[in-house]
């Protein structure tokens, strides 16, 4: 029957020592003790039946036994640290994948592309569309960037990136036809509000934001996604409600306007990660859509 190995931090501790010529320098490079180096080398010559050093004046000097289990413990340490480096390597240089909401994605994300490319250009990005709510599990993502609040399911680290605010938007034309341009906010509770399925609840924040009774609201044109909503708002179907960040482009061209601004949300924009994937992967893509986050806010 094949006996287990001896403890890994006993070879760990007896390999430095080894190849260092010194305990103490091993407890240096292993960030131990003294102590702790000696007592996993005697523990490690108890388990063998065999003495690995042999006191030589001050210092120590291997055994027979012990310079043949250096030579194979160092071997095996050094392609266990290349295996290592490799993987680390691979993990570095391998595509990231950020899963996006397809609104996001059109509106905000592809506009930014060649400047995110520019100033982080050693990411290999690959952008994935979702529709819906994400996996918890994040299966195939390195990453997510959405809307949402707390709680945030188990396993996800969280990257809050800035507050979600969203606003009431129309074309030009239907707000100048419907006298929307000065008025007040009021004006709303006579129209049909243009709204999606995929957020039920955006005009009611938005209206307890602006002081207006949510059940004055009247609801028209229903669209199954946030995109369709805001083409219909550009085509002058009526006025939507917008996540700020995703009507920013429209606002600066004039094919929208938003007569009275936007308010934040109990919602956030975040980035969030696997808890198993190191935190330095995402770092520079977090302080960038934090930094583009801000400016769109601005």
């Amino acid at each position: 029957m094949t006996r287990p190995l001896p403890s890994l931090n006993a070879l760990h501790a007896f390999e430095a020592a080894a190849r260092l010529g010194s305990v103490s320098r091993a407890a240096t490079e292993l960030h131990v003790t003294h102590g702790a180096v000696s007592r996993h080398i005697r523990a490690l010559e108890d388990e063998l039946g065999t003495p690995l050093f042999q006191r030589q004046g001050r210092g120590l000097a291997l055994t027979a036994a012990g310079q043949r289990l250096r030579d194979t413990s160092t071997a095996a340490f050094t392609q266990l640290r290349e295996a290592c480096d490799a993987l680390r390597q691979d993990a570095t240089h391998s595509p990231f994948v950020l899963g996006c909401p397809v609104s996001l994605l059109a509106r905000w994300m592809i506009p930014r592309l060649e400047r995110l490319m520019a100033e982080l250009p050693g990411l290999d990005l690959h952008l994935r569309p979702t529709e819906g709510s994400f996996d918890p599990s994040l299966q195939g993502l390195d990453a997510a960037v959405m809307a949402g609040a707390p709680p945030w399911p188990g396993g996800w680290r969280v990257h809050p990136l800035a507050q979600e605010r969203i606003g009431p938007v129309a074309s030009p034309d239907f707000a100048q036809r419907h006298h929307l341009t000065r008025g007040r906010p009021q004006a709303l509770l006579k129209q049909a509000l243009l709204h999606t399925v995929s957020r039920p609840g955006a005009w009611t924040s938005w209206a307890q934001g602006a002081g207006l009774p949510p059940d004055k609201l009247q609801a028209g044109q229903a669209y199954p996604h946030l995109y369709h909503l805001l083409e219909a708002a550009v085509a002058g179907r009526g006025i939507a409600i917008a996540p700020q960040p995703l009507v920013t482009g429209d606002l600066a061209s004039g094919r929208l306007v938003a007569p009275w601004g936007f308010h934040d949300t109990a919602s956030q924009w975040v980035l969030v990660t696997p808890e198993r994937m190191p935190p330095d992967r995402s770092a520079a893509l977090a302080a960038w859509l934090e930094k583009e986050f801000s400016a769109t806010a601005g």
